[in-house]
């Protein structure tokens, strides 16, 4: 049986150490990476025997105020903490997160997507699959528009696709802060299948995907700058927005250039291509 609340727990005790929290790190060389089991259960305020039912999955009710003890004593930021109590509200079994979403798209977001079409933008699902793009976002992702509509997941083609590690500059990093994003969610819906299904997938397949997993890092992405090196328009400098489509468990995201730029001249070019590319997908009458 899975065992992401204890996972959790040690993967942050061994990012800390003894002078984080105030306990001297003594003489000799320390064998544990981090903190052992014993310092965050004293600092948390709770027995060595609990904690270590805890990070071993034999624990499963642990109460909040345990888990802002563990929160503090592990010096977790906010996303981190809500992670936490996440992760022990699915062990305890007071959550289910395994209900299917919808995977309609709300005709006032594909409308959306058409309207603001000189710049890339895509609905993503909570998996991160792809379920609606306007053209130039197809465009901006070389090749994905050559997968099959249901295996387009922006974070399959990171790992997957051998046009990614060229395309995004800075390609480890932005798989990082991807794995980072992907974790978040999935602290909310450990029992998704189809989270479940990707994680299992790029598990396999991927030789770095399952090391950055491991690190059990969490931070959900809502901005930020993404640079490509585009085989057809060359760099672009980006901007990026993920906004939430209420009433839905889905996402927008837009990319936009800053005007009077050499980005904002390359997604003029990024937009003919687009419509090329568009124009070659419809058949012709």
């Amino acid at each position: 049986m899975s065992n992401e609340l204890g996972s959790f727990l040690k993967a942050c005790r061994a990012r800390r150490k003894p002078a984080d929290i105030g306990i001297p790190a003594g003489p000799g060389v320390r064998r544990t990476p981090g903190l052992r089991r014993e310092e965050v259960a004293a600092v948390a305020g709770v027995s060595m025997d609990y904690y270590t039912r805890l990070e071993q999955g034999r624990e499963r009710h642990p109460s909040a105020a345990v888990l802002d003890a563990l929160a503090r004593a592990l010096l977790l930021d906010t996303t981190e903490r809500q992670h936490l109590h996440n992760l022990a509200r699915h062990v305890s079994g007071s959550r289910s997160s395994a209900e299917p979403e919808p995977e309609q798209v709300r005709p006032t977001v594909l409308q959306l997507l058409d309207t603001i079409g000189d710049s890339p933008a895509y609905v993503l699902n909570r998996s991160n699959d792809v379920v609606a793009a306007n053209a130039t976002a197809l465009a901006l992702f070389a090749g994905l528009d050559q997968w099959p509509a249901e295996r387009r997941n922006t974070t399959r083609y990171l790992f997957l696709h051998p046009a990614a590690r060229t395309l995004i500059v800075r390609w480890r990093d932005v798989a990082q802060d991807s794995v980072a994003d992907l974790r978040a969610t999935f602290g909310d819906n450990p029992a998704d299948p189809r989270l479940n299904a990707l994680v299992d997938e790029l598990t396999t397949k991927s030789e770095e995907f399952p090391v950055m997993w491991a690190r059990q890092e969490v931070q959900p992405k809502s901005t930020g700058v993404k640079q490509f090196d585009h085989p057809a328009v060359g760099r672009l400098d980006l901007t990026y927005e993920v906004l939430a489509v209420r009433g839905a468990d889905q996402r927008v995201v837009i990319y936009q250039a800053e005007p009077s730029t050499p980005a904002h001249d390359a997604m003029t070019l990024l937009n003919l291509v687009a419509r090329r590319a568009e124009a070659d997908r419809t058949p012709s009458r």
